[in-house]
């Protein structure tokens, strides 16, 4: 498997500075040049790339990529891309994912997938909920300009629980810190009975359009399943986003 994620990463690195080396890619990649290097035989034997050339120092794609790329769904929704992925989610943790972009100041959940619990965080498909007191709005906030963060939020940050953020460098703050660790946390900001932590989804021009969470009872998400919900979803979303057409800055 280690293998097979090389070979895609230095295609990727091809597709994005080619004509490249083997040094070049290497250093980019963070990868030994011999395991770059076999990549770039493997995908030259497969016909994904080929010397740019008659000397094989140096390479780029074939048209095998313009082919395999035009057969591809243009018009894939963040839906449909994040469709698997939350079936996922439910599987690994047993708790609602939920799936939402924004609108204005608010959140709106455009898919779910239900816990089998019988008690859980129930919220209908279509409904909105406020950016800065979810985890979901936090998400796709901390990744925007302060300055459009405010534009979007306007001047007061309404109160709705004892734990919501209302001051506005408190609330920065908090942005700063989602952004730092990759998942935003709620605990009780919009409704003192539901915990839940949300990671970003990026599109191909590197904006946030949506972002995945995992929700459940507050008494199910301790601080410490938090934490691992959130690694969970942070690779959900990345998972997402390189559907979308996103790539992650080197």
């Amino acid at each position: 498997m280690r293998t097979v994620l090389s070979a895609f990463r230095v295609l990727e690195e091809v597709a994005y500075a080619q004509p490249a080396g083997v040094g070049e890619l290497a250093r980019r990649l963070r990868l030994p040049k011999s395991t770059v290097q076999r990549a770039l035989r493997t995908l030259w034997t497969a016909g994904w790339i080929c010397p740019d050339g008659a000397e094989v120092t140096r390479w780029v794609l074939t048209t095998r990529a313009l082919h395999i790329g035009q057969r591809a769904i243009a018009d894939l929704s963040v839906r449909d891309a994040a469709a698997a992925t939350m079936q996922e989610l439910r599987r690994e943790t047993g708790e609602t994912s939920h799936l939402m972009v924004r609108e204005g100041d608010r959140a709106v959940l455009i898919e779910r997938v239900e816990t089998d619990h019988p008690i859980r965080a129930v919220i209908a498909l279509g409904s909105a909920v406020p950016l800065h007191g979810s985890s979901n709005g936090k998400a796709m906030l901390a990744w925007l300009p302060r300055e459009q963060v405010a534009e979007i939020l306007g001047g007061r940050l309404e109160r709705f629980t004892g734990n919501t953020i209302v001051d506005w460098d408190a609330f920065l703050a908090e942005l700063d810190r989602v952004r730092e660790r990759g998942y935003a946390s709620n605990v009780g900001e919009w409704r003192t009975d539901i915990a839940a932590v949300a990671s970003p989804i990026f599109d191909h021009n590197a904006q946030p359009v949506a972002s995945i969470s995992i929700s459940a009872p507050g008494s199910r998400m301790p601080a410490g399943t938090r934490e691992s919900y959130g690694a969970l979803v942070i690779e959900a979303a990345q998972r997402i986003s390189a559907t979308l057409g996103y790539r992650r800055p080197a």
